[in-house]
């Protein structure tokens, strides 16, 4: 690889890991220091972080690191729907059994684990997993071009999402029950079904984001304790409601 792609990979990952501030000034020499490569190859990576609209030079003022405002918020998450949605209507009518249950194992996992409680591990394995599901979805479109550009614009939603509202205790249970409403749908081959999830997923993820809407409002409106489709239970449905203090699942209310 060459340096100045080491160079904005690293400066990527300095971004993603919130070490670079959104909206930040820096100078070259602070870049050397930040990817640990030379200045040639810091040069070198400039213009391409400028075209994926990651930095701005500004005349007197240096280098800018892309800010989130309320316009980035409104574009990125509009072009992810286009992308995601053209993407999970294809993933449905042709992923793999194998791989579709992977990734329902995979939710199952996290599912079964956050009845018991809600830990920064879990969290982690969970942001995982969750932008694993998202990428998967749309590298089955083969399509070069499209993932190219999915792949920058998914740079500025983890920064949008780390700036704004990352994933956490609350978040978590109504985001994986969007998650399991997307899988049952494919799960079911119904790319319609699986396309409008989808679409209700981004939206809250957006409403998220733009402080409209917190974890326990989308587990009200969006999430039950039991998310039946066709009446199987997605047991990647969790629900926040349902979680004691101690983050223990709670003793149901009904009767039998």
């Amino acid at each position: 690889m060459k340096q100045r792609d080491q160079a904005y990979d690293a400066f990527v990952q300095h971004l993603l890991d919130g070490r670079l501030a959104p909206g930040s000034f820096v100078t070259q020499r602070e870049l050397v220091a930040v990817t640990g490569l030379p200045l040639g190859a810091v040069r070198e990576m400039i213009p391409r972080l400028e075209a994926d609209g990651l930095i701005t030079t500004l005349p007197q003022r240096g280098l800018q690191v892309a800010a989130v405002d309320l316009r980035l918020v409104h574009e990125a998450f509009q072009l992810r729907e286009i992308i995601e949605t053209a993407a999970v209507a294809h993933f449905a009518r042709t992923a793999p059994a194998g791989l579709v249950a992977a990734h329902r194992a995979a939710h199952d996992r996290i599912s079964t684990a956050a009845r018991d409680g809600v830990t920064e591990a879990l969290i982690a394995e969970a942001q995982g997993t969750d932008w694993g599901f998202h990428d998967a979805i749309v590298a089955h479109l083969g399509n070069g071009l499209v993932s190219e550009i999915h792949r920058v614009n998914l740079i500025r939603i983890r920064v949008i999402m780390q700036s704004r509202v990352a994933l956490s205790p609350e978040v978590l249970p109504p985001a994986f029950a969007e998650h399991a409403a997307i899988l049952a749908a494919v799960e079911d081959r119904d790319p319609d079904a699986a396309a409008a999830a989808l679409r209700r997923h981004l939206e809250t993820s957006r409403r998220r984001a733009l402080g409209l809407e917190t974890g326990r409002d989308a587990d009200r409106r969006e999430a039950p304790a039991s998310l039946a489709i066709d009446g199987r239970e997605a047991s990647a449905s969790l629900n926040s409601a349902s979680l004691n203090k101690e983050g223990r699942e709670a003793p149901s209310r009904r009767t039998a």
